[in-house]
């Protein structure tokens, strides 16, 4: 579980621990927390760390891979696209490179909305075209491309799930959103509502809607968990 620290992967680890996975946190924990590691091992390391990487799946005979660990800030990929291309993009293709040298050969990735860029349509399908309009978006484009090829080529099996806006937290109360800086709405709405921001910023005046601001559709943290589990079994022929 790469980025396993962190606000999905979090989520997906506790999912997987139930469903009898034993899930492995290989994750550097510069916008994870150690503490979100409450389900399984946590290896502490970059994903440019290939001997490191090797040694994790070799000793915890890994047979899948779930990909989180990734940049996922728009608007700081726009400000510096070079952290944004070195992280997202060069360290999954150090994953993919370990990954092939230790035979390990399914792969759930982590994608996002963001490789579709501005709609031509809503609701968005799947075979919408993918055009994306940030260093973000193009990422992950890039990384679902490179996994297209890798499979042809390699034999990975690979499933790409492109989410849109994840909230909420586990029911339980055992972890649930932590981002520093808090930048999703849901989080910050009840942060104000408890008085610890003065208020909370609404951008966009001029969408198709009665006021003018944007709609947006959320998505649990647990359905995508559950969403991860279920693609792992479809590589896994479960």
């Amino acid at each position: 579980m790469t980025g396993g620290a962190g606000y999905i992967g979090s989520h997906a680890c506790k999912v997987l621990a139930r469903a009898g996975y034993q899930p492995v946190v290989f994750d550097n924990l510069s916008r994870g927390h150690r503490t979100a590691v409450r389900w399984g091992p946590l290896v502490e390391g970059d994903l440019t760390e290939r001997d490191k990487l090797t040694t994790t799946l070799e000793h915890h005979r890994i047979s899948a891979v779930m990909h989180f660990a990734a940049f996922a800030y728009v608007g700081e990929s726009v400000t510096d696209p070079a952290r944004y291309y070195a992280n997202n993009l060069v360290g999954t293709l150090s994953l993919l490179e370990t990954m092939r040298d230790a035979g390990v050969d399914k792969l759930v990735f982590s994608s996002t909305c963001a490789t579709y860029g501005t709609p031509t349509q809503v609701p968005i399908r799947e075979s919408l075209p993918q055009r994306p309009v940030n260093p973000y978006g193009e990422t992950k484009l890039a990384i679902e491309r490179a996994l297209h090829w890798y499979g042809e080529a390699y034999g990975l099996r690979s499933v790409s799930l492109r989410y849109f806006n994840a909230a909420g937290a586990d029911p339980e109360g055992e972890i649930g959103e932590w981002h520093e800086p808090e930048t999703h709405l849901i989080p910050l709405v009840l942060e104000a509502a408890i008085g610890r921001r003065q208020q909370v910023d609404i951008y966009g005046t001029d969408y198709p809607t009665p006021d003018g601001t944007a709609i947006r559709d959320y998505i649990h943290g647990q359905d995508l968990a559950e969403a991860h589990l279920r693609a792992l079994e479809h590589l896994v022929g479960r």
